[in-house]
């Protein structure tokens, strides 16, 4: 689909192969790279190497992965507004879904108090929370948006996905977090945000559940072939401006 068309993809976490998705997303990225004919080259970029958007300016798209409390969140954060404000292409799954919405709200929003209750339990604005039921390896129905940019990648409205995580969006700041480009793509049975999107940036896409590990059953993951195409699509128009000019 994309001949001759190489990606490079950050991705922001710390690597620990004890950790199941972790040993998923190469494969995932394999994958997909089969898939649509992109040759991806992934690279683990650890959060305390991120101390300036120079770290992050060679790569064609970035994934905040799995893995949180991260070594520094300081360093994930600011590869998320960077994908954010420059029109990357973003994936952010299980930990790297709290920590979108935790950018978005601070930098986006300016609600500079925002925190997450992992690193810190006592604050007063706690945007994401220790879930009442924590989702520790297991799968569960999401129903997703019509229209939206994650239903279009999957195809139907209903999935099923796998989980490992504790903590999630406080629904009391869904409304205002909502209020401008950033939408909920996809809900649980009981109507907490388990997807979301930003609809003026090329690909900005963020799950509590972690699709990568389809790809240990053989299946490509289809955010992540959505990512891989994203990266292709921006490589592809950065070469033609290039021979523009």
């Amino acid at each position: 689909m994309y001949s001759k068309c190489r990606v490079k993809i950050a991705l922001v976490g710390d690597y620990n192969p004890a950790i199941t998705a972790h040993r998923a997303i190469p494969e995932a990225l394999r994958l997909a790279s089969e898939a649509l004919g992109v040759a991806v080259e992934p690279h683990w970029l650890a959060t305390d190497s991120i101390v300036d958007d120079a770290a992050l300016a060679d790569y064609d798209g970035i994934w905040c992965v799995p893995g949180s409390p991260y070594a520094a969140t300081d360093g994930a954060l600011r590869a998320i507004r960077f994908a954010r404000e420059q029109g990357v292409p973003f994936l952010g799954t299980c930990g790297g879904f709290q920590h979108a919405l935790l950018e978005y709200a601070r930098n986006q929003l300016g609600w500079t108090d925002a925190e997450h209750a992992e690193l810190s339990p006592q604050a007063h604005t706690r945007l994401i929370a220790p879930l009442a039921c924590s989702l520790l390896d297991i799968s569960e129905r999401v129903h997703l948006v019509s229209g939206s940019r994650i239903a279009e990648l999957y195809g139907v409205r209903e999935i099923s996905e796998q989980y490992l995580c504790r903590y999630g969006l406080v629904d009391a700041f869904v409304e205002p977090l909502m209020a401008q480009a950033l939408k909920a793509s996809g809900h649980d049975a009981a109507g907490a945000v388990r997807a979301i999107e930003l609809e003026d940036h090329p690909f900005f896409i963020a799950t509590l559940f972690q699709p990568e590990r389809a790809a240990l059953e053989g299946r490509v993951p289809p955010v992540v072939a959505g990512l891989v195409g994203a990266c292709a699509v921006q490589s592809v128009h950065e070469a033609q401006l290039e021979v523009a000019v």
